[in-house]
C-alpha cells in the first residue's frame, strides 16, 4: 500500500514513518509530503494513496490568521484532490484537545475536523479524527509547542526553565503510544470514536507541571547519584526515556569515582533504594578480597574476565565451599546471607567481576561483617 502522510517531516511523522519501517518491513511505501514538497505533487499522491495520515498542521505563526490556512485551508486542499482523483482511500486527522476551546487555534483544528467529517459523509469514505493532548517523547522540537520538550533540551544544557502556575494540570500522550494506535489503525481500518465522531489514544496521563519539573530534575541529578528511577512507573519511565534522548551529543557519557588500592580497585555503577547497587570489581592477580558476611544483604557475583574462586563458609560451621568462575563461561553465583565469603583471583590477568548487592551500600549501616573464610 502506499501511504500519503503530510507533516512527515514533523514531530509525529518521522516517529510515525520509523515505525512502519520497523513493523512493515517496506510492505508500504511511504509518500512523503511536509512543508517544502512542492504543491503539485498533492494531487499526484492523492491519486496513489490507499491511506492518508494527515499530520500537518499550523501550530505557532506569527500571524494568527495562519491557524486557519494551515489547519483549514490545507486540509480543504487535500481533501479537494482526493475527490478529484476519486479516491475514497482512509483519511486520518491529526488534531488536538485544543479544538475544544475557543482560541485561534482551537477554531482552526475544529474546522478542519468538521470538514473531514462531512467529507466522510459526503464521499462515503472512512475518516478518523484524533484529538491528540500535548504528545511527548524523542525529535519533539523545543521551544516550540511541547512544555516537555522545552524542560528536557534546556535543563540537560544547564539552561533555565520557566513555570507560570505549578499546580497546572497538563493533559499528555506518549508519541510510541500516538504511533501505535496509527499502525493498529492502518493495518485495521477501525477505531472507537465518541458521539461527536472523535477517535482518543487509550493510553494518557495527567499530571502537574510541577510533578513533571521534579521529576526531570531527578533525572539530573541521578547522573550525579548513580541512581535510577523508579521505571515501574509507565509515566516516569517514558518521560526518562525522553529526557535521555535530550542529552547534547557530546554528553552521553559522565564519570564514575573509582576507589584503587594495590589489591584493585571497586567502582560503583547504578543504585536504587529498592533493587539494590550494581558495581565493578578488578581484582589483581592472587589477590583475596572479601572475608565478610551479612545478615540481610544478599549479592550476586558475575564474572565477566579473568578467572578466579569464591569461597563461602556459613557462620559457625568449618566447611568451606569453593565456586570456580571464569570469563570464558559467564555464570551467576548468589552470595546467600549468613555465609561469610571472598574472592580470588586465580589467573594471571587483572579479574573482573560485575557485583550486584540487594541494597546500596550505607557507611551507617552497612550489614558488613568481617570474617575469614
Amino acid at each position: 500500500m502506499k501511504v500519503l502522510i503530510t507533516g512527515a517531516g514533523g514531530f509525529i511523522g518521522r516517529n510515525l514513518i520509523a515505525e512502519l519501517g520497523n513493523q512493515t518491513a517496506g510492505d508500504h511505501e511511504i509518500l512523503f509530503y511536509d512543508v517544502d514538497t512542492p504543491e503539485e505533487k498533492l494531487e499526484a499522491f492523492c491519486a496513489e494513496a490507499g491511506f492518508v495520515f494527515h499530520l500537518a498542521g499550523v501550530n505557532r505563526p506569527e500571524d494568527p490568521a495562519e491557524f486557519m490556512k494551515g489547519n483549514f485551508g490545507f486540509t480543504s486542499l487535500l481533501l479537494d484532490a482526493l475527490k478529484k482523483a476519486g479516491n475514497k482511500c482512509p483519511v486520518m486527522l491529526s488534531s488536538s484537545i485544543q479544538a475544544a476551546l475557543d482560541n485561534p487555534y482551537g477554531e482552526s483544528k475544529r474546522a478542519g475536523e468538521e470538514l473531514l467529517l462531512e467529507y466522510g459523509r459526503e464521499t462515503g469514505a472512512p475518516v478518523y479524527v484524533y484529538r491528540f493532548p500535548n504528545v511527548f517523547g524523542k525529535w519533539c522540537r523545543p521551544n516550540y509547542n511541547s512544555a516537555v520538550a522545552t524542560f528536557c533540551h534546556n535543563l540537560n544544557r544547564g539552561l533555565p526553565i520557566t513555570v507560570n502556575d505549578p499546580k497546572s494540570v497538563v493533559h499528555l500522550v506518549y508519541i510510541d503510544d500516538v504511533v501505535k494506535e496509527l499502525v493498529r489503525l492502518l493495518a485495521e481500518n477501525s477505531a472507537v470514536a465518541d458521539e461527536q465522531g472523535i477517535c482518543h489514544v487509550s493510553v494518557t496521563y495527567q499530571h502537574t507541571l510541577e510533578h513533571i519539573v521534579n521529576l526531570l530534575y531527578t533525572f539530573r541529578d541521578e547522573r550525579t547519584s548513580l541512581a535510577v528511577p523508579d521505571l515501574a512507573d509507565p509515566f516516569t519511565k517514558k518521560l526518562y526515556s525522553t529526557w535521555i534522548s535530550y542529552l547534547p551529543e557530546d554528553a552521553f557519557s559522565y564519570p564514575l569515582t573509582t576507589h584503587e588500592d594495590h589489591r584493585g580497585s571497586f567502582t560503583e555503577f547504578l543504585r536504587s533504594e529498592d533493587r539494590g547497587q550494581v558495581s565493578v570489581n578488578i581484582s589483581k592477580p592472587g589477590v583475596v578480597k572479601g572475608n565478610h558476611w551479612h545478615h540481610t544483604k544478599v549479592e550476586k557475583y558475575l564474572v565477566v574476565s579473568g578467572t578466579g574462586v569464591i569461597r563461602f563458609r556459613k557462620v559457625g560451621f568449618d566447611q568451606i565451599h569453593e565456586y570456580f568462575a571464569s570469563g570464558e563461561k559467564l555464570e551467576v553465583i548468589d552470595i546467600p546471607a549468613g555465609y561469610t565469603h571472598n574472592i580470588e583471583n586465580l589467573g594471571e590477568t587483572d579479574m573482573v567481576t560485575i557485583m550486584w548487592a540487594s541494597e546500596p551500600f550505607d557507611p551507617d549501616r552497612p550489614d558488613t561483617w568481617f570474617m575469614e573464610v
